[in-house]
């Protein structure tokens, strides 16, 4: 088997259609459906039957799709050895990035390195940062860049620090947030048990919560129009002098600060391509270079 097999297990897994899968695969349906053959002489066994609900997986079959994950990362570790054996940066850097630092620093970010390094090529995913922390954790990708702490035991790099703050348009005292419309948005589990924290240590009762949005940045967006008040991280408001801001206190009246971090294994550094991105992020100031 090659690579090609071990990607068609894998789509033909997900999808359990010959149709969808060869669509995805761009090759034709008697194309895919000779490799299944193939496959199958192979091993001399069948590994996938039709019925009425699609494709169905024989127990070999499933087998041979579950190590198509594996065969398909070894394959690409193998790859980048032989790429990491020249003394050429070269090769295809894939990251895991959250979406607040994939929107506002990253397309900076690359854009600098690839100038330094022009044949390196990028295979970026985003996310919430819990996601982001396991695809690196389980060697998915070469870094993750997550915002928050995380019990992660290997290589990290402290990339900035940020306050979080309640932000309104009109000024607002703490004692009248209960009663005020706040505006909720979706985030990371991390943030929110943090904000959520701050909430049940100052206050008896829930919130008034007067719109949910999506994300923080509609959040501020509807802030600077007077719709109520955000509890947000500085770096999402700081450009607006407008708006006024009061930092989340803890325990011992010190800023609450969330953290964004550079995660990946140290055992990475020894391909070229890996250490020449730490390094070169390592050189940044990211609040004024990005």
């Amino acid at each position: 088997m090659d690579e090609r097999d071990w990607l068609i297990l894998k789509a033909l897994y997900e999808k359990k259609n010959i149709t969808k899968a060869a669509y995805q695969l761009y090759i034709s349906q008697p194309s895919l459906t000779k490799r299944i053959q193939h496959i199958e002489k192979e091993f001399n066994t069948v590994i996938i039957e039709r019925g009425k609900r699609g494709v169905q997986f024989t127990p070999q079959g499933e087998y041979l799709a579950k190590c198509a994950d594996e065969m398909l990362l070894n394959l690409q570790t193998i790859r980048e050895t032989v790429l990491n054996m020249s003394e050429e940066v070269t090769g295809t850097l894939r990251l895991a990035v959250s979406n607040y630092f994939t929107l506002h620093k990253l397309p900076k970010l690359l854009k600098l390195f690839r100038k330094k390094f022009p044949l390196v090529d990028f295979k970026v995913r985003t996310g919430w940062s819990r996601d982001v922390f396991n695809l690196v954790y389980n060697h998915e990708v070469h870094i993750g860049i997550v915002r928050g702490d995380y019990q992660w035991s290997d290589a990290k790099c402290l990339l900035f620090e940020e306050n979080l703050c309640i932000t309104s348009r009109d000024e607002i005292k703490l004692v009248d947030l209960p009663a005020s419309p706040r505006i909720d948005y979706g985030t990371d589990p991390a943030l929110k048990a943090i904000i959520d924290n701050w909430w049940s240590r100052n206050f008896s009762g829930p919130g008034t919560i007067g719109m949910e949005v999506d994300k923080g940045e509609t959040c501020k967006e509807m802030v600077i129009n007077g719709l109520g008040y955000g509890i947000l991280p500085s770096v999402l408001v700081d450009q607006h002098q407008e708006l006024h801001k009061i930092k989340l206190l803890d325990e011992d009246n010190q800023p609450i600060v969330r953290k964004t971090w550079m995660l990946y294994h140290e055992k990475s550094m020894e391909m070229n391509l890996i250490s020449e991105f730490v390094r070169f992020v390592q050189t940044l100031d990211f609040l004024q270079d990005l």
